[in-house]
């Protein structure tokens, strides 16, 4: 039973059998993707206050250090984003804020918000007047919690991390899987594109590993809403030296991501964290958000790498290299997509807003960044 599922919810089949066949996996089981995937976006860590207390993670600021991004910090930011090039404007914070945070609770009254939800809806609104398309990263989200921003976001996401009760997650409010699951199903009723993933190396299982991808597999097949599943490992931060996982486990570990899920999800594995050149061969086909203006703030110790990097990774594998919008192609309808695409059917419309639809339309009239990158050749 996964901790928590029962709690919140969660009713989620994972076969026996199916483990069995997943801890069987190895690289030579999968192939080489035939192109290689990454998004350029700027980072926009809209506060460092967290309702956790993870012991891998330097993220959080403990109460009365963490700050909150104003609105015109969040435009600068934004702004310098798309005079990059940028198309996503990737905001992260952590879980409920608002609820453990004092000060950061006043501050989003002072400025008119019950909630820090209310408090990102205007900041993507902020994102996409600068030209942007947002990906939120909130943590675990309520449904209503989800539904208040979910429109003006391009594409959402939630790391699962592990369906397993981990001391890494210890603490007085430790991680719960089941909340996390319970976000990723929220995302799929309300047809939000969805990106999730696990963190190897905090002390799970390789059955612990095999469950959490079964497990995201299964939300998937329900509501086909899943665009992609990270494959990140813990690594050696100010907070964190309990290693991190060897290149033998992150090539196995990759693998068995590959044949857990369909063809139509892709899997990525950082490469500011992971050694992805080592890591294509395992079923990788996409390198992530990497910005060319802001810090990983999640991984500070981690710079991202450049573009030049990117190619020579690709090039070192053999294949092209695509830039992509932070909502995959295969959830636009036909009428956004660049014409003659023959890649997977469209979607009939259901994942794009009016507000993101907006945003993609008035793009295209402009001839602009969105067109271009839908139409890349590769590099």
């Amino acid at each position: 039973m996964i901790p928590g599922a029962s709690e919140y919810g969660v009713d989620v089949a994972i076969d026996e059998a199916a483990v069995d066949e997943l801890l069987e996996v190895t690289p030579a089981d999968v192939e080489a993707p035939s192109s290689l995937t990454f998004a350029r976006n700027v980072f926009v860590p809209l506060t460092t206050a967290c309702r956790y207390t993870c012991t891998y993670c330097t993220y959080f600021d403990p109460p009365g250090q963490a700050s909150l991004l104003s609105l015109e910090e969040i435009r600068e930011i934004c702004r310098s984003g798309a005079d990059a090039g940028c198309t996503e404007a990737l905001f992260t914070f952590g879980d409920d804020p608002d609820d453990r945070y004092t000060e950061i609770h006043d501050q989003l009254a002072e400025w008119g918000h019950d909630s820090i939800h209310t408090y990102l809806r205007e900041a993507c609104e902020v994102a996409l007047e600068e030209g942007l398309l947002p990906h939120a990263n909130p943590g675990d989200q309520t449904r209503e919690q989800m539904e208040t921003v979910a429109d003006v976001n391009a594409s959402m996401g939630v790391m699962l991390e592990t369906t397993a009760d981990v001391d890494a997650h210890a603490g007085p409010r430790r991680k719960v899987p089941g909340q996390r699951l319970r976000t990723i199903r929220n995302a799929g009723e309300l047809d939000v594109a969805f990106t999730t993933g696990i963190l190897v190396g905090v002390g799970e299982t390789w059955r612990d590993r095999a469950e959490s991808l079964l497990a995201i597999r299964d939300l998937h097949d329900r509501y086909d809403h899943v665009q992609e599943v990270i494959v990140q490992p813990v690594v050696n931060n100010e907070r964190w030296s309990g290693g991190t996982p060897d290149l033998e486990t992150m090539r196995r570990v990759t693998a068995m991501a590959r044949v857990a899920l369909p063809e139509a999800v892709s899997v990525q594995v950082p490469p500011n964290l992971a050694p992805a050149r080592k890591l294509i061969d395992c079923g990788v086909d996409d390198l992530g958000g990497v910005s060319p203006v802001t810090d990983d703030h999640i991984n500070p110790d981690y710079e991202w790498p450049a573009l030049r990097e990117l190619e020579e990774i690709a090039d070192s594998a053999a294949v092209p290299l695509h830039e992509r919008l932070p909502v995959y192609e295969r959830f636009l309808p036909q009428s956004l997509r660049p014409d003659g695409f023959d890649g997977v059917p469209a979607s009939d419309g259901q994942w794009i807003s009016p507000p993101i639809r907006a945003a993609l339309v008035a793009d295209d009239e402009a001839g602009c960044r969105y067109r271009t990158v839908l139409e890349s050749d590769g590099y």
